[in-house]
């Protein structure tokens, strides 16, 4: 069904190939007595981890950790964990050799190259030290791939020690070390509720001591900085969550206390610690914002930093070092490559490091900018969007694809996407609709279109195509649109709601069958969905479920084109929901187009770990939607010239 495109296919992804340095190192990263980095090579299908001394200008390069090693012989190699020992002696790591996220965890000497006999199974993929080089401890999965166990293991032992289990099903067990290194944090929740313990890892043996007692609805998260533990959280009714403080000495919740009045119109993400300083992570208008926290005689202060273009993205980068006056972070837009730049605390600087190179690529060409679409009830829906300015004619209906998400309060940030230069170089707009049922516009955002009201996030994405068509942006047999996961949802919905809409649709891994998912708890991660979707044992959320359900609502209707991916590992969407769906659409449609249904039977729900073939999948999706958008030129279907 796509042979005609098997040139194209080749030429694209040559054409995304020429926009990545293939040989290329990420910015070291300070860390006790070295420098570490990650770096790639040309040919290589994965990252090799390596280090230098820190402070020796004529350090030799020392490989920590060869991936491309691991991954031969292997059809799939995800790395999850990469921890180096307190002493750097050490390196603890994870692989999942093929895509079903159940990872082996390994310790290798780096004094002598040496594997140790230690062997991990099926561990959730986090694996992290304790006080010294002793100790690990990582997490297990049951049944229903939940992460419901905590151990600590001692390096040469033969019996690891369980720590803590979480027993609601609704719930899962996490954990992680503070960046000051003296506690292992141990969170169990839930998508509306929380719990966080704590072990003191000087004093392991006063064992797992409670913070606060989980609520039902309230949620909150901990951090360490000398003798306080900060704590956001949605108590006291602080639905986008603020920021508050407590001894470590007496850390339950009678003791907290607001570190600043709440502020609805600013999201508290989280807190990033360091000695003398944090960072809060957080969003307001719509993108992500971090904050400086500091303290004076006065009380605490904290400042917002301030950015250029009209929309980015900024995260915090590896930040190791407790005891630091620097802060490292990214930044991008869709037309600025991730940069890495140090924030000095003292004098409030940015610091250029390093802007991740993009050959092939010319930013002045391109230009993004904020809309907003009227949802049916007034609500104003941003889309970012971003285009070739020389191929932009305004008021002349061009290419749109359109790509949409809208659960679990995940925000699609706009940022920089190598992969969508194809798209843009041959004349086509790209968006990104930021519908309910995210969190770009805050937790109340998500709050908004979840249980009852998800039909919010259809009619958003549904309310964003139509604005797309008013205002002459482009013309229904112009636009594409495209999600994945539980995006794949959102396109089964809208493309039963109106399929009118859209030339073609690509959705990938999507999580189509929800009526039978959700009323089977012995699938992986359902009973935790309970809290997002509703539990069918409940006739309220069974009906409204059943009436937007994409496998339950396919009609005697024409549909677009649609192509339809999945991975035959993947624990999170089966493979059996997408090839149900795809033989319910071809069975009722009352049209010609086509349905296909494209299963890798080597990965799981990110596709292919190998980065080449990573290249090719999106080079297959690509080559298809400009294909239906009419956009592929003569020399795309020329035969490919050879490459090295």
């Amino acid at each position: 069904m796509t042979k005609h495109l098997t040139n194209a296919r080749e030429n694209i992804y040559h054409e995304l190939l020429s926009h990545v340095q293939e040989t290329d190192a990420a910015y070291p990263y300070p860390h006790g007595d070295y420098l570490y980095y990650t770096r790639t090579e040309k040919g290589s299908s994965y990252t090799y981890h390596c280090r230098k001394l820190r402070n020796d200008p004529n350090a030799k390069e020392e490989l920590i950790l060869d991936e491309n090693e691991l991954a031969k012989g292997q059809s799939h190699c995800d790395v999850g964990a990469v921890s180096i020992s307190p002493d750097h002696k050490f390196l603890a790591y994870s692989v999942d050799f093929n895509g079903y996220e159940t990872y082996q965890g390994f310790v290798k000497n780096l004094m002598t190259g040496e594997i140790l006999a230690d062997r991990i199974e099926n561990v959730s993929g986090s694996l992290t030290w304790g006080a010294d080089a002793s100790t690990l401890y990582y997490s297990t999965m049951d049944d229903a791939h939940r992460q419901d166990k905590i151990w600590r293991h001692t390096i040469g032992g033969t019996k690891d020690e369980l720590l803590y289990t979480e027993n609601d099903e609704l719930f899962s067990a996490y954990f992680g070390k503070t960046r000051s290194g003296r506690y292992l944090l141990l969170q169990s929740s839930s998508s509306e509720t929380s719990e966080v313990s704590f072990i003191d890892l000087h004093h392991p043996e006063k064992g797992v001591i409670l913070i606060e007692k989980r609520q039902k609805g309230v949620e909150y998260s901990v951090d360490h900085q000398g003798s306080v533990f900060f704590i956001d959280t949605n108590r006291d009714g602080a639905v986008n969550f603020k920021l508050m403080e407590t001894s470590v000495d007496a850390p339950s919740a009678e003791n907290w206390k607001d570190v600043f009045p709440y502020d609805p119109a600013i999201k508290v993400d989280g807190i990033d610690c360091f000695e003398n300083f944090g960072i809060i992570h957080g969003r307001q208008d719509g993108f992500t914002q971090l904050w400086v926290l500091t303290k004076d005689a006065n009380g605490y202060k904290k400042e917002r930093m301030t950015f250029a273009d009209p929309i980015y993205t900024i995260s915090g980068s590896t930040n190791k070092e407790y005891n630091t006056k620097k802060y490292r972070l990214t930044y991008s837009s869709p037309t600025t490559p991730f940069t890495t730049y140090d924030y000095d605390i003292d004098t409030k600087k940015m610091d250029f490091l390093k802007e991740r190179p993009v050959p092939n690529y010319d930013r002045t060409l391109y230009q993004c900018e904020r809309i907003e679409a009227t949802a049916t009830d007034g609500t104003k829906i941003p889309m970012s969007i971003v285009y070739r300015k020389d191929k932009r004619t305004p008021g002349t209906p061009q290419p749109v694809h359109l790509y949409g998400y809208g659960s679990y309060e995940i925000s699609i940030d706009p940022s920089f996407t190598a992969t969508t230069l194809p798209l843009l170089d041959r004349g086509v707009i790209y968006v990104i609709a930021h519908i309910r049922g995210g969190g770009e516009m805050g937790r109340t955002w998500y709050e908004d279109a979840k249980y009852l009201t998800k039909a919010k996030t259809f009619t958003d994405f549904v309310n964003c195509a139509e604005h797309l068509v008013q205002e002459k942006f482009t013309q229904p047999s112009l636009m594409t649109c495209e999600g994945r996961s539980a995006g794949g949802l959102l396109m089964g919905a809208v493309l039963n709601l109106r399929p009118d809409l859209f030339q073609a649709a690509v959705a990938g891994v999507p999580f189509v069958d929800v009526m039978n998912t959700m009323s089977d708890s012995t699938i992986p991660l359902t009973t935790g969905e309970w809290e997002e979707w509703g539990n069918p044992n409940e006739s309220k959320y069974f009906q409204y479920m059943l009436s937007y359900s994409p496998y339950e609502n396919v009609k005697a209707q024409n549909y677009p084109n649609i192509l339809i991916t999945s991975g035959l590992y993947d624990p999170r969407v089966a493979y059996w929901e997408p090839t149900k769906w795809v033989a319910r659409l071809r069975e009722r449609k009352t049209d010609s187009n086509a349905i296909l249904l494209k299963m890798d039977l080597t990965s799981g729900h990110f596709s292919a770990s190998d980065r080449y073939h990573y290249l090719r999948e999106k080079a297959f999706d690509l080559s298809y939607l400009l294909d239906q958008l009419k956009c592929l030129t003569p020399l795309d279907h020329k035969t490919p010239v050879k490459h090295d």
